[in-house]
């Protein structure tokens, strides 16, 4: 269940088949179309501006409706004139339906120009175009544009008709052919069936503020664009080259060349790639010596199981050629001896190559190493596997030798060091046993009576099928592995093994065995 959480932690579901490189490209472009986002925010800007100016124009069209029908009817096109004049604006005064207007420009000069978009120069044509773009992408609204009638009536300006029909001011919005905005506004004219309508198309300036902010937004948008996918590949190539690289060699390895594969370690680096990479060198190195040491023992096994096969492959050619009774029954005992020899060979290689993976898989409880070993000793007595030799025990006081680990697994650990002890002690010698507290550790010690270990041979006791026997034992009666198990089980349990002299005076060895003390609960 932890596993299949974890999986879906890191599941990914749309972006599953993109490169790294291309997620952070995404995600750092993902967050400038929000920036981009502020294109749609001029053209709302754009809109609040024309609002702004299409009010203060309808406030000027009243003023201007109310001084007129206040000025006597011969006053009117020279007041509207000035009108015109003063503010920039074309005002025209529809006397009725039927009637042509009184212009202001018919007065005084025009107050603005329709170009035609023909005839501008490059530049501005293709600022229109870019405009054209951006208010499709934005969905901008899209006025009609401006067409000056041919027949100047009232009835030509749906606004001007709107506002006598409803007695209200109304605002329009069109287009000029350059794509400026054009406003008008018409209002009744009070006390009169006319109305009287301004026009404009000097709301350039709003075009040129709006293309100004544009250009500086682009000018912004692009400078981050650039800082960001610099940003972006600079990330890619610290992220993704290291990892393509782990990948590469990880790759390798699979393929069975660990022996050659160099696992970048990055020791410069002290982020979490760095620490990726020191984990996988240390796995590949870990993963070489286990094939360094399975090579070996398999190596050992073999030269191990050819000693007893050779002597029991001559006995069994030469016993069809013996007639002798006895000699048979000599040859007999040999293929016995060499069949018991390959059994127990056979029985320590099993226990010795599943040991690490048993141990991987065993749940370390606590465990008292004094009744543990004082059952031990009882057990070997009850079934006389002593051999004449004597076992003395010294039970440490109760929650003394605590530690935390697999209690058959450390009892194979004392009966190994038992069994080479009582290997080496003379008849009626004594193999003392004891367990004491030492700091923060447990010792354990297995003192014989034999020989002792040189001083050279102290470390490779430990190693596979190496076995140095006392004088006079029957050869292959031991597989040169029950240290080594006995070595493999300690370090599993982060202790210590080691072997020494006594320092009591008598001769013979001392096997010392260290281990963590069980934490209190």
């Amino acid at each position: 269940m932890r596993r299949a959480s974890d999986e879906a932690d890191l599941a990914l579901v749309w972006s599953s088949r993109w490169s790294l490189t291309t997620r952070i490209l995404a995600v750092n472009i993902f967050a400038l179309a929000m920036l981009a986002g502020g294109f749609f925010y001029l053209d709302s800007y754009r809109a609040q501006v024309i609002d702004r100016r299409l009010d203060q124009a309808a406030v000027e069209t009243r003023l201007v409706a109310q001084a007129t029908a206040a000025a006597a009817a011969k006053d009117r096109a020279a007041l509207l004139a000035q009108l015109g004049a003063a503010t920039d604006l074309r005002f025209r005064l529809y006397p009725d339906a039927t009637s042509p207007p009184i212009d202001s420009w018919a007065l005084s000069r025009p107050t603005y120009t329709m170009r035609d978009p023909s005839q501008e120069p490059l530049q501005r044509r293709a600022a229109r175009f870019l405009d054209r773009v951006i208010d499709t992408v934005a969905g901008a609204d899209r006025p009609e544009t401006i067409t000056e009638p041919s027949h100047d009536r009232l009835g030509a300006w749906p606004e001007a008709v709107a506002a006598r029909r409803d007695d209200a001011t109304v605002q329009k919005l069109r287009r000029a052919p350059e794509r400026t905005p054009f406003l008008s506004v018409a209002t009744p004219l009070p006390g009169v069936a006319g109305a009287v309508l301004l026009s404009t198309d000097n709301a350039r300036d709003i075009v040129r503020i709006v293309r100004a902010e544009r250009l500086r937004l682009g000018i912004v948008l692009g400078a981050v664009v650039a800082a960001s996918i610099l940003l972006s590949l600079f990330l890619a190539r610290t992220i993704v080259r290291p990892l393509r690289r782990l990948a590469r060699a990880a790759h390798r390895v699979r393929l069975g060349r660990a022996r050659e594969v160099q696992v970048p370690r990055l020791p410069s680096r002290r982020d979490e790639i760095g620490l990726l990479a020191r984990a996988l060198s240390d796995m590949s190195l870990a993963l070489r010596q286990r094939i360094d040491a399975t090579e070996a023992f398999a190596a050992d096994v073999t030269h191990e199981l050819k000693n007893p096969l050779a002597s029991l492959r001559s006995a069994v050619e030469s016993m069809g050629r013996v007639t002798d009774d006895a000699l048979r029954e000599q040859l007999l005992e040999v293929i016995r001896d060499d069949v018991r020899r390959l059994d127990r060979l056979i029985t320590d290689i099993a226990d010795a190559s599943r040991l690490d993976a048993e141990l991987s898989r065993a749940r370390f409880e606590t465990i008292d190493l004094g009744p543990t070993i004082e059952g031990l000793v009882a057990q070997r007595e009850e079934r006389g596997q002593n051999h004449g030799v004597r076992l003395a025990f010294a039970r440490p006081h109760a929650g003394t030798a605590v530690v935390l680990g697999d209690g058959s697994r450390l009892t194979r650990v004392v009966e190994n060091l038992v069994d080479n002890a009582i290997s080496f002690s003379p008849p009626g010698g004594l193999v003392q046993i004891a367990a004491t507290r030492d700091g923060d550790r447990v010792l354990v010690r297995v003192d014989d009576e034999g020989p002792g270990v040189p001083q050279a041979a102290r470390e490779a006791i430990f190693n596979r099928f190496h076995s140095i026997r006392p004088e006079g034992e029957a050869f292959g009666r031991h597989s040169g592995l029950g240290l080594a198990i006995a070595k493999a089980i300690v370090e599993a349990h982060n202790g210590t093994i080691d072997v020494e002299d006594r320092d009591d005076g008598c001769t013979g060895a001392r096997f010392l065995v260290r281990l963590p003390v069980a934490p209190e609960r």
